[in-house]
């Protein structure tokens, strides 16, 4: 016998062989490849629900790929996540009363590359834990030394082709970080704020004026003009006329443009080209100025900055003295308190506003005028590209063209709608930030600014001519180098073996918040480069959420640690590392409410299998999905079903004749065949689901079969067939056992793969199946049609159709799972072989056939249409008395439900106001609840004549 089921123990043990064995590495030998890269987790991350559930499909597809003979290879890494990363390391550092400009920018990214080889390696631990079959000798990282050239090669490429370009440009600024932001870094606040009214006088006749509404009041210092809708007949006359700015004196003009909105506000729009990203657009339509009118840190200048379209700088002036070096909120509240003093301000609004804000620092974004490197979507380059049907395109055609001509295609497709919607509105790439770590961006310049972008300081040195070059301090977005993970990971810019074999890749399988900032560059990057797609298909899940549909949040408490959920953690430790390190400590009496609500008494031991097997039965196309404990606990019960089965099973076979000798006769009944039959129905089904990324279906059809069909029909009839049936019939009913079990463990493999692993390594060898030394190198199960008796099926179903008449007449008559008693049938002779399994299913003392039923019996008579409508009787002595007054009983109960039921439905107004569905609920009940007192006045009628 087995040992119980202990998960940690067997995850443990078998993982530490897989991996030391070198089973997750390619074989070369084979001629059919598949390949997937990793989405690469930030190195300061730790293993959270997403995680979980992608790395459950990634995983249970390399399994079934590579028992299928693929040459396997799931590329695994980590991202050097600039933003974060820094700020993790200068937070220890301000521990310590450390700031990094006091170290310097070599000393401190040292202190980073010494955190990053202490701390970095804890989500790659953790999806060990989970699983994970990748290939670890090829982990990267995308900065370490095998990836840092490959990135700055392909900089200077881009800019030799004209692809890359420094320009001043309006971009996301988190002020408290210094850094110019992606939108992904970015989070939409609601937040309760106001709508400022302020009147801008007009020149010509400064007693009257225009009302404009703002949430932002501080930018109107920046602004450069009033923008009305060219159709708005309230402002016709003053379109090109002049405003005066409030509080600066300026003179600005009202200009018309289709992008205000007649009806919203007050129909007038200020214009604040270099603070809003809208009215950049507007600006530049009208040939605007752009006024600057923040520092970096948004505090207001003393000088505003004023630039062309060009990024040419133009002759600035001086803002009121009275802002000059205030805070931007500490100026809003100065300018409004101004404009009220002149009677400038008409009037103030509640208004519910979304606010952008940093997703590391919570501060509010600013939109911010500076110079930062760009890569242009929809230039051509100029040469340098490989021989490939994209070559001449611009990278956006290139990332379109991939996908209108199903080279890459999406799963679910509707996800294309999402990519051309992104695609048709881009903008050129912001790729610079302002940090110390990450790739710092390969361009030097010398004293008179001209700048020199090359491999090397000694290339520049010789491109400038001179010595004596500075490099710039900015570093790459973090998203330039995981772009070129497809091929950066597989040798490029060699012709390498691998990059011959697993490019493209196979499938990526990410969340649909990416397909812009990494899918969609992913296809330009690869293709520009290598001619070729990054990957074939693009597998795009839900969002996984807590069980309400919400979003996992730390600070709102229904955050889970797929890890807790592995191993198990009490109520007390798990308060703990729920409410320590908040990001917002405030929240933690709210968290700690939070935890007691969901976990009463922590979280139980559930196993990596049980939880895979969770996620994977929530992988269908795209849904997001509510996480469910009551799931995660029926699919631990199921590991625990396969883990007993086996352990029947094996109780029952082993030293037993299992029919390995091929020449000893065999002796199949329709049982047999039937569940042989439903095996390669089982094996088509699965492997069609796994072919189609419906991880959904195929745990569906694996649950169903293993619990249902194999466990609760087959082996109960097994064991009748061993009890009395003949030396060949039990030899192959053992043989059946082991090799359907067999295969079993091989179809759940990609989705469990440790208890399976663990059950296999018994069960293989005593049925003669142990082809492999790891049940992940041995074949996937292939169905075979001709196995399938359709007349099994049939004589199958009229045996299920027996056992659930019976099983109702037992139910009917009341008769307790104590009590045993005979079987009459009247049927035909065809029903003779069934009847023998019926007592240890139905608890019976015997089953008997019989020409026909004895006339003038008390006892309820069931009718089985499944076997040609025979008719069932037990024999049960009846104690009239008894059994009148539980059936008095249960009519008087059916009666009252009745009554409050019918109550319900007649009172007035109930049925027309009501929701629909909750009256069909109330009507099918009432219709139920008829029927079953139909059933019991039937019964006594009978009884007492």
């Amino acid at each position: 016998m087995l040992n119980k089921y202990n998960p940690a123990e067997i995850e443990a043990k078998h993982y530490r062989n897989w991996e030391a064995k070198g089973y997750f590495q390619p074989d070369f030998s084979r001629s059919e490849s598949f390949a997937i890269q990793l989405p690469p987790p930030n190195v300061t991350g730790t293993l959270h629900m997403g995680h979980a559930f992608n790395q459950t499909i990634m995983d249970g597809l390399t399994r079934y790929y590579r028992m299928k003979g693929c040459n396997t290879c799931w590329v695994p890494g980590t991202d050097h996540a600039g933003i974060a990363t820094q700020i993790v390391v200068e937070r220890q550092l301000a521990e310590q009363g450390i700031s990094r400009h006091e170290l310097g920018r070599e000393k401190f990214l040292e202190k980073v590359w010494q955190w990053k080889e202490q701390s970095g390696g804890t989500i790659t631990e953790q999806m060990r834990r989970m699983g994970c079959s990748a290939d670890w000798s090829r982990e990267y990282f995308t900065m370490d030394d095998v990836r840092a050239p490959i990135v700055t090669e392909v900089f200077v490429r881009l800019f030799e082709q004209g692809l890359i370009y420094r320009g001043k440009r309006l971009v996301n600024w988190d002020p408290v970080l210094g850094t110019a932001v992606s939108d992904l870094e970015v989070e939409s606040v609601e937040e309760q704020g106001s709508m400022w009214h302020i009147r801008y006088p007009i020149a010509e006749r400064p007693s009257e004026s225009v009302i404009v509404a703002t949430t932002r009041p501080e930018t109107l210092l920046g602004d450069v003009a009033v923008a009305v809708h060219p159709e708005d007949e309230r402002y016709a006359h003053l379109i090109g006329k002049e405003l005066v700015l409030p509080l600066t004196g300026r003179t600005i003009p009202v200009i018309a443009d289709e992008y205000v909105e007649k009806d919203f506000g007050t129909g007038c729009v200020k214009i604040t080209p270099a603070h809003d990203f809208n009215d950049y657009e507007v600006g530049k339509r009208h040939n605007t100025r752009l006024i600057n009118v923040f520092d970096l840190e948004a505090k207001v200048l003393a000088d505003a900055e004023v630039f062309n379209y060009q990024g040419e700088a133009q002759a600035g002036f001086r803002l009121p003295e009275a802002y000059a070096g205030l805070d931007r909120f500490a100026a809003r509240k100065q300018i409004v308190a101004d404009l009220e003093a002149q009677n400038l301000l008409a009037e103030v609004k509640p208004h519910t506003l979304m606010t952008p804000k940093g997703d590391r620092t919570g501060s509010v974004i600013e939109p911010m005028l500076t110079s930062q490197w760009f890569v242009a979507m929809s230039a051509t380059p100029n040469g340098g590209e490989p021989e490939s049907e994209f070559k001449g395109m611009s990278l956006a055609q290139k990332a379109k063209h991939a996908v209108d001509s199903g080279a890459v295609k999406f799963i679910p497709e509707n996800w294309v709608n999402t990519y051309n919607q992104w695609m048709n509105n881009i903008q050129d790439w912001c790729i610079s930030r302002q940090l110390w770590w990450g790739h710092q961006i390969p361009a030097w310049y010398d004293s008179d600014g001209h700048c020199y972008v090359a491999r090397s300081q000694e290339e520049a040195e010789k491109l400038a001519g001179k010595t004596g070059l500075v490099r710039d301090e900015d570093v790459l977005d973090t998203w330039f180098s995981s772009a070129l993970v497809p091929f950066s990971t597989l040798g490029w810019p060699s012709e390498t073996p691998e990059l011959k074999a697993f490019l493209p890749s196979s499938v990526l399988v990410t969340g649909y918040e990416i397909i812009f900032f990494w899918v969609a560059r992913m296809i330009m990057m690869t293709t520009h480069f290598t001619g070729q797609v990054p990957f074939k298909d693009v597998y795009i899940h839900g969002m996984v959420r807590d069980h309400e549909g919400k979003k996992m949040s730390k600070s709102e408490g229904n955050v889970i640690d797929p890890v807790d959920l592995i191993d198990g953690i009490d109520l007390e430790s798990l308060l703990v590392k729920r409410t320590t390190g908040l990001r917002r400590p405030e929240k933690a009496p709210q968290v700690k409410k939070a935890t007691e609500k969901l976990f009463p008494e922590g979280i139980p031991v559930f196993g990596t299998d049980a939880l895979r097997f969770t996620m994977a039965s929530y992988a269908s196309l795209g849904r997001s999905i509510n996480f469910d404990f009551k799931r995660a606990e029926g699919y631990r019960n199921f590991c625990n079903k396969l883990w007993n089965a086996t352990n029947f099973v094996l109780m029952n076979t082993e030293n037993q004749d299992c029919g390995l000798d091929e020449s000893a006769p065999r002796a199949y009944t329709f049982v047999d065949q039937w569940i042989i039959g439903r095996l390669q129905q089982v094996e088509a089904e699965v492997a069609t689901a796994f072919d189609t990324y419906r991880f959904d279906l195929a745990t569906q059809t694996l649950y169903e079969f293993v619990w249902n069909e194999y466990c609760d029909w087959y082996i109960e009839l097994a064991k009748v067939q061993i009890q009395t049936g003949c030396p060949a019939t039990q030899r192959t009913t053992r043989a059946t056992l082991l090799r359907v079990l067999e295969v079993i463990l091989r179809l759940l493999h990609p989705i469990i793969p440790f208890i399976t692993e663990e059950l296999w390594q018994t069960v293989a060898p005593m049925c003669g199946r142990k082809t492999a030394d790891s049940i992940m190198l041995a074949p996937f199960p292939k169905a075979d049609p001709e196995k399938i008796a359709p007349a099994a099926f049939e004589k199958m179903s009229v045996l299920q159709g027996l056992v659930e008449s019976v099983r109702n007449l037992r139910g009917e008559m009341g008769l307790g799972p104590g009590v045993k008693a005979p079987l009459l049938v009247e049927g035909g002779e065809e029903l003779a072989d069934m009847l023998k399994y019926l007592p240890a299913l139905t608890r019976l003392t015997e089953a008997k056939l019989v020409d026909k039923l004895p006339e003038g019996e008390d006892a309820p008579v069931a009718v089985c249409q499944a076997a040609r409508n025979a008719r069932l009787m037990l024999k049960v002595e009846i104690d009239k008395e008894a059994e009148t007054a539980r059936l008095n009983k249960e009519a008087e109960k059916l009666q009252k439900a009745l009554d409050k039921l019918n109550a319900k439905l007649s009172k007035p107004g109930y049925t027309e106001k009501a929701p629909a569905h909750l009256v069909e609920k109330d009507k099918a009940e009432l219709a139920d609840l008829t029927d079953k007192m139909a059933k019991v006045e039937a019964q006594l009628a009978k009884l007492q004549s």
